[in-house]
């Protein structure tokens, strides 16, 4: 994450603001924007761990407050250290720290042994901009609560950033789950994240979720899921990236096509290749269709490339569908509340059942994908070489990015859709 002053701006700096908020300095508004509030928070939390109070958020400060990014501290056992003890000292739980720790001998803590203690607070944040950082974050944080969930890379962005993936479950019914193509449906991603987090914690506690048993989802599904195709595109849209050559790059295609405002409206990756109209399932069609509307070249959106499978995001994920060999996709994007089921007259079993099965779950409408978009998509690319059930979820209403006040009633609505998506097949 980048160095942070007063002056900064960003999704950083909400993240910085809720990091201080969560180690007890301040309830600090995570409005993104570095002034004396977020300056004094951070002074007294540099003196309190022994940093030059310097009102800097650099490397040695971002250390010590990442505890308060990933949701974990890392405790090295002492003589007289009681599993309770260590609980109350960080305000967790002894069951939390169990599932953090398999096989650790709550009753014969090891004097010198470290351990993994998660903090009082969810790790994904559902109050602030997603970006690439927070994702790492995120991911970080939730294999370190719940290491049964496996964790790994799809592959690279454009600009060599992590596509991350997760696994949860050990069943033989395979999903996979993907979100944010668009830079500017971000909003998405923490929908994956924050399912992710409550699914685990459901399994972990012997719990429900959407009135299913955790542990019986876990012993029937295996959900992978990609929670970013596009982070590249996301720093920008947010406002993390700020500067430099692929800025400057963005910023002057932005001015061949204003209208899509700069950056919040950005949706393609950082070559201007809008990566939900990369699949080869009708690329020429989607081609002659963008055209036709202008869109010729690299754009801030709508721009198929020079060819299907440019973009090595659309590669990566391409390629890990290929691995999972998945049995149902969900693709989420926003808006519009629809669930967009089919791919021209490919006929695929079960698929508009099971449509009807997630619009009566989130209150969405099941439609028929409209000609002008209908070609290129993953879900479109998904349902030609597979024949089997993949959706596109238009999720929430308004205008993108959507506001991150919408994030409840979506994560509302969806909860059935992720859960029932794992079970239906």
């Amino acid at each position: 994450m980048r160095v942070l002053k007063l002056g900064s701006i960003g999704p950083a700096v909400q993240l910085l603001q809720l990091a201080l908020t969560r180690a007890g300095f301040g309830e600090l508004s995570l409005d993104g924007i570095f002034g004396t509030g977020t300056d004094k928070a951070l002074r007294s939390f540099q003196r309190a761990q022994k940093l030059y109070a310097d009102g800097i958020a650099g490397n040695a400060t971002q250390r010590q407050l990442m505890p308060y990014f990933t949701g974990f501290v890392s405790h090295t056992v002492s003589s007289g250290d009681t599993l309770f003890s260590i609980a109350q000292r960080y305000g967790s739980k002894s069951a939390a720290i169990l599932t953090a720790n398999p096989g650790l001998d709550g009753d014969r803590l090891v004097p010198g042994a470290v351990i993994t203690v998660p903090l009082p607070f969810d790790v994904v944040p559902t109050t602030i901009s997603c970006f690439s950082a927070l994702i790492a974050y995120c991911v970080r944080g939730l294999q370190a609560r719940y290491p049964f969930i496996s964790v790994g890379e799809a592959g690279r962005s454009f600009m060599g950033k992590p596509l991350w993936t997760m696994r949860l479950g050990q069943g033989e019914n395979r999903v996979l789950y993907n979100a944010s193509h668009h830079a500017n449906e971000w909003i998405c991603t923490l929908l994956l994240l924050k399912f992710t987090e409550e699914l685990a914690s459901a399994y972990a506690g012997g719990g429900l979720i959407y009135g299913q048993s955790a542990a019986e989802i876990f012993d029937y599904a295996s959900i992978f899921l990609l929670p970013a195709v596009n982070p590249d595109g996301m720093d920008l849209c947010t406002g993390e990236l700020q500067w430099g050559e692929r800025y400057n790059f963005a910023l002057n295609i932005s001015q061949q096509y204003p209208q899509y405002s700069f950056p919040s409206g950005w949706k393609a990756n950082l070559q201007g290749i809008d990566l939900n109209l990369q699949y080869p399932a009708g690329w020429e069609q989607a081609r002659e269709n963008k055209f036709a509307l202008g869109i010729t070249s690299p754009a801030p959106g709508d721009y198929v490339g020079d060819r299907p499978l440019q973009a090595s995001e659309v590669i990566a994920l391409s390629d890990y569908t290929r691995l999972v060999d998945p049995a149902l996709v969900l693709a989420y994007h926003t808006q519009g509340q629809v669930i967009y089921w089919q791919y021209l007259l490919y006929q695929v079993e079960g698929a508009e059942q099971i449509a009807g099965a997630f619009a009566e779950a989130s209150g969405y409408a099941a439609e028929n994908t409209p000609y002008s978009s209908g070609f290129a998509g993953y879900k479109d690319w998904f349902i030609k070489n597979y024949l089997r059930p993949g959706f596109t979820i238009e999720a929430g209403k308004g205008k993108n990015p959507l506001p991150i006040e919408q994030f409840d009633k979506i994560y509302e609505d969806n909860l059935g859709i992720l859960t029932l998506g794992a079970l239906v097949t």
